[in-house]
């Protein structure tokens, strides 16, 4: 039995006091498991080179953070005075980007807008067992915590690979366009360090015909392999054809941002006429669904016939603010959840391939309300179905509970994968991978003091919560699909 737990020690357990002892117990366990980090948007680039640093404080926790972003632009706090540079300014707008010192300090004047969010426990989390800060950060001591980080941000020793090596990565996939000509993932297997990162095949760029800059993705995934392309089939081609160098290249998954579940089967020429519209600026909303729910099913066959786990992220509105994309880009904090569906919408995908075991089909959504509803029922029957973990902006204590509430009691645990941080923000990772662990043992821990589960059950599912799941799932255990 361990020790009393402490406020710090006891973070997110319940109040309970043998439920909390249990979870203390179960999460000591598995706190120094490996991080198998599967899917997520850190920049190679940090890893390819051996001297790359983080840059400033602002470069590291603020600037790349769209939790960050839309928390204070919520209060009215300009995205220039946060360090963010307008990629497009009018004649009469304002261009000027708050210098890195400052931006950290309107961060700190405004901490208190993240109290009782996963924001503040991850940067809270970061500074103490990151970067070993452990004055809290307020106000009036910015200025010295920003020396302190900065400080150690050009030691080697909180260079990217060093703390890739001490936060336990066993292995980490970023997320890569699909005529990506993986540069830094060369750079990293030719350097002889022994960090296992791999790219996964992103392709909505070319998918998604009414994407902002859709033709320039088309036109680079052209130059990828070598030959225009203006039929579905020269495209269906050149997709098989990267998604081949990305498995060469360690890839063992795909991913795709969709809106909708919705899939449906195209003829070829009906598919034809709907490219052709796209590159003459003509492709209507519906026809951009159809063609988008056709290469869903596409890729599924990919799949099964390349070995690839697809991961199918759904019900995101991306860049709901159109000022701010036109001004800044993507990814600032701008995208709204939706509601979805997936019986009805996915079943033309699942007729063709929903029991082939060969198909791993990982399915994550931004609608909680159909986590018991469609979500966990569909995972609990189909082969190649599994439910992935609570995403974006449910990666919350709160939102973890709700999840194993909602999904494992019909879907069961096997048929879930486990956790992925799905973070931009590197030194977040072992952060995020705590909580889970923690959550983990905690909704453990409550199903263990009622007799739920014994206690044998508890430690090997905690193992599994943490560490054999998403090894298993996304195939990095040498396992062939279907063994």
């Amino acid at each position: 039995m361990s020790p009393e737990p402490t406020p710090t020690t006891s973070r997110v357990f319940a109040a309970d006091p043998a439920q909390r002892r249990v979870a203390g117990d179960l999460y000591e366990g598995i706190a120094g498991l490996p991080i198998v980090s599967p899917h997520g948007h850190v920049d190679p680039r940090l890893l390819a080179d051996p001297d790359a640093t983080f840059g400033t404080p602002t470069d590291l926790f603020i600037v790349p953070d769209h939790y960050i972003l839309r928390m204070l632009y919520s209060q009215g706090i300009p995205l220039e005075a946060l360090g963010v540079r307008r990629r497009i300014g009018g004649p009469d707008e304002p261009t000027t980007v708050a210098d890195p010192r400052r931006a950290w300090q309107v961060f700190a004047d405004n901490l208190h807008l993240f109290r009782a969010t996963p924001s503040a426990m991850w940067l809270a989390a970061e500074l103490r067992d990151v970067f070993g800060i452990d004055e809290p950060l307020t106000a009036h001591n910015a200025g010295a915590i920003y020396d302190e980080l900065s400080a150690r941000l050009a030691r080697p020793e909180f260079r990217p690979r060093a703390l890739f090596d001490r936060a336990g990565i066993e292995t980490l996939c970023t997320t890569d366009d699909a005529a990506d000509q993986l540069e830094s993932h060369r750079a990293i297997r030719a350097s002889g360090w022994p960090g296992d990162v791999r790219p996964t095949f992103r392709p909505d760029g070319v998918i998604n015909l009414l994407a902002p800059g859709w033709r320039t993705r088309l036109d680079a995934l052209s130059a990828a392999v070598g030959r225009e392309i203006t039929r579905t089939a020269a495209l269906v081609a050149a997709l098989e054809e990267r998604r081949s160098f990305f498995g060469r290249m360690g890839a063992v998954a795909t991913d795709h941002g969709v809106e909708s579940a919705y899939t449906a089967s195209l003829g070829e020429g009906e598919a034809d006429t709907i490219l052709e519209h796209a590159l003459r600026g003509e492709a209507t909303p519906d026809e951009a669904r159809r063609f988008s729910g056709h290469m869903l099913i596409e890729f599924a066959r990919m799949s099964v016939e390349d070995g690839l786990v697809m991961q199918l992220h759904v019900g995101s509105f991306r860049n709901h603010n159109a000022a701010l994309l036109e001004h800044f880009g993507t990814d600032i904090g701008a995208d709204i959840p939706v509601a979805t569906e997936f019986t009805r919408n996915l079943r033309p995908l699942l007729e063709r391939f929903g029991n082939d075991p060969r198909l791993t089909l990982i399915l994550f959504t931004l609608d909680e309300s159909v986590y018991s509803r469609e979500l966990a029922p569909l995972a609990g029957h189909y082969p190649a179905l599994r439910a992935g973990p609570p995403w974006w902006f449910h990666d919350s204590v709160n939102g973890m509970a709700r999840y194993f509430d909602q999904v494992i009691e019909t879907a069961g645990l096997y048929n879930t994968v486990g956790f992925n941080d799905d973070t931009r923000a590197f030194c977040s990772i072992p952060v995020r991978h705590a909580v889970w662990r923690r959550a983990s043992a905690n909704w453990l821990a409550g199903l263990l003091v009622r007799g739920i589960i014994d206690e044998t059950d508890a430690p090997i599912m905690a193992t599994e919560l943490a560490y054999g799941l998403a090894k298993r799932a996304y195939r990095l255990d040498g396992r062939s699909p279907g063994a």
